[in-house]
């Protein structure tokens, strides 16, 4: 009889022990295994541009992108760059020019903006403002980028969104599909197809958030990287096809104006150097209940530190955010620097441009010295990542550019003086750009 019973309590532990490892192990695996998709299915060519009618294949997916409505400051750069509004004087860009927003306001922000920032262009300054351009531009071809702004605008509904960056038969492949993106990658002999999973989860980003200029007569988006990517490339593409973007009515130099240059300062970066792809910090992977996701709140990589920062670097978060705002801190003292320098450039050369009895050519130096330092300076302004993505090529950018603008003064200096002039008081002006520089 007591073998019996011990028998059944053997038996009995046997069960109550695997009912357990049983329950443990479907806990671990339902926690720390990405949800399998019982069915994908493809987008159909009606519906691709629509945001919303990926939402069923990725719904995870989609309830992060959402949240970039949240992301709802856009604060104008003349707050902590007030230089900037003289910097761009005879353009838009002075009229407003405001710190970026989620993609969830692309479209609202241009709407909202002052016109005169994409008047002079009209229909292209949509480009990477909507999941329709894509198929805008195939309807339009390049008739597209000179038709009148609400012509195209009016048609837009859907913000960036998904169809932007994925293929419509495989939800899960990336696509690269922006036509002025593929178009600068084949002028560079590069296969875009030949990349591989991880390259493109930075190619995707590389569509939108680079420079690009207007080419004249069509308004047509172009980037600049023929010659390459770093600023003194694309002064040598600019200077090749004798391209100015505009004349400065101060100081009389001819100008170009760079974009959001993140993708160029990436590129050659310690991060790119590494493997890391732009997706990997700015859209890290997160667990949402049983699955593992791709966040598509797109924002800054601060804050969310222990999915985009800490799983590759050991040292701690506090350690990590002092390097961040040290990088960035440095940055902003430099940038306030060259503000300071080409303000100086500017306001002495529209004392020595129409002296009379100047040495022309002189000016004509000091003009083409301001361009090429407005351009290395205003390179690093521009990127969002203040600095961040490649601190050794912004600092060495932004030393150019003062360098730059420094010859540009004095030559225009010397030209004044030899004329007879009186040079201009900056001392207003270097007091105003000290203050600026103890505010931050």
């Amino acid at each position: 009889m007591k073998g019996r019973n011990k028998g059944a309590l053997v038996a009995l532990s046997a069960v109550v022990v695997a009912v357990v490892v049983g329950v443990c192990a479907g806990l671990f695996f339902g926690h720390n295994t990405e949800l399998k998709q019982s069915v994908i299915k493809p987008i159909s060519a009606q519906e691709q541009e629509n945001n919303e009618a990926w939402k069923a294949n990725y719904p995870a997916q989609y309830a992060s992108f959402e949240k970039t409505i949240e992301n709802t400051e856009n604060p104008s750069h003349f707050d902590s760059r007030p230089y900037m509004k003289l910097m761009y004087k005879g353009t838009g860009y002075a009229a407003e020019f405001n710190e970026p927003r989620g993609h969830a306001f692309m479209l609202d922000d241009i709407r909202e903006i002052d016109e005169k920032r994409w008047a002079p262009k009209q229909a292209a300054c949509n480009t990477c403002k909507s999941s329709q351009i894509p198929g805008l531009i195939e309807k339009y071809g390049d008739k597209y980028y000179s038709m009148d702004f609400h012509k195209i605008n009016d048609q837009l509904e859907n913000t960036v969104g998904c169809y932007n960056c994925h293929e419509t038969d495989n939800p899960s492949e990336l696509a690269l599909r922006q036509p002025p993106f593929l178009e600068a990658m084949k002028a560079r002999e590069i296969d875009v197809q030949d990349a591989g999973r991880q390259e493109k989860r930075t190619l995707v980003c590389a569509q939108c958030h680079v420079t690009y200029y207007f080419q004249p007569e069509t308004n047509k988006v172009t980037f600049p990287w023929k010659e390459g990517l770093t600023p003194e490339e694309q002064i040598k593409y600019y200077d090749s096809i004798n391209f100015t973007e505009w004349v400065h009515p101060d100081s009389g130099s001819p100008l170009i104006k760079p974009r959001h240059m993140e993708y160029e300062y990436f590129k050659n970066s310690t991060h790119e150097s590494a493997g890391v792809s732009c997706a990997d910090c700015h859209m890290p992977y997160m667990k949402v209940g049983n699955q593992k996701i791709s966040s598509h709140n797109v924002g800054s990589p601060l804050d969310t530190m222990d999915q985009s920062c800490l799983t590759c670097h050991r040292e701690s978060k506090d350690w990590l955010l002092g390097r961040v705002k040290s990088i960035q801190k440095q940055t902003k003292n430099m940038e306030d620097r060259a503000g300071a320098a080409v303000t100086e450039t500017i306001k002495t050369l529209a004392v020595a441009k129409d002296l009379p009895g100047v040495d022309k050519d002189k000016v004509t130096r000091a003009q083409r010295l301001h361009r090429e330092g407005q351009y290395y300076m205003d390179c690093v302004m521009v990127t969002n990542g203040f600095g961040f993505h490649n601190p050794q090529q912004s600092y060495a950018d932004l030393a150019k550019g003062i360098d730059l603008c420094q010859e540009a003064t004095k030559l225009a200096q010397q030209a004044i003086l030899e004329a007879g002039g009186t040079l201009p008081d900056l001392s207003a002006d270097a007091e105003e750009a000290g203050k600026n520089k103890e505010d931050k």
